[in-house]
């Protein structure tokens, strides 16, 4: 069956950094694209950054561009987020999701498959 299992979250200090993984099984994970969302309390889920299959090409909210980076590798069926000068509205749970269609941050019904989701929690 599909999986997509987060890791790497936690809690840290304003401008600290934290890298998160998603390990996938169960499907052709190098043909999908991939997207991390992010759901703070008490507000809907937005995508904050996709990546195509071949990694070509990368999409980032405005919100993380210039601090998260999005990456994969395919060999390890893993995607990977770096999140650098994190901001206490960083804090949410985080979640990564495919799709095998139309790549990009795109609305959350369009998407195959999820995680569970890691927690990220940024104090000021």
């Amino acid at each position: 069956q599909v999986q997509l299992q987060e890791s790497g979250g936690g809690s840290v200090q304003a401008g600290g950094s934290l890298r998160l993984s998603c390990a996938a099984s169960g499907y052709t994970y190098s043909t999908y694209c991939m997207v991390w969302f992010r759901q703070a309390p008490g507000k809907e889920r937005e995508g904050v950054a996709a990546i195509s299959a071949n990694a070509f090409r990368t999409w980032y909210a405005d919100s993380v561009k210039g601090r998260f980076t999005i990456s994969r590798d395919n060999a390890k069926n893993t995607l990977y987020l770096q999140m650098n000068s994190l901001k206490p509205e960083d804090t949410g749970m985080y979640y990564c999701a495919a799709v095998v269609f139309n790549c990009g941050l795109r609305p959350r019904q369009e998407y195959d498959y999820w995680g569970q989701g890691t927690q990220v929690t940024v104090s000021s």
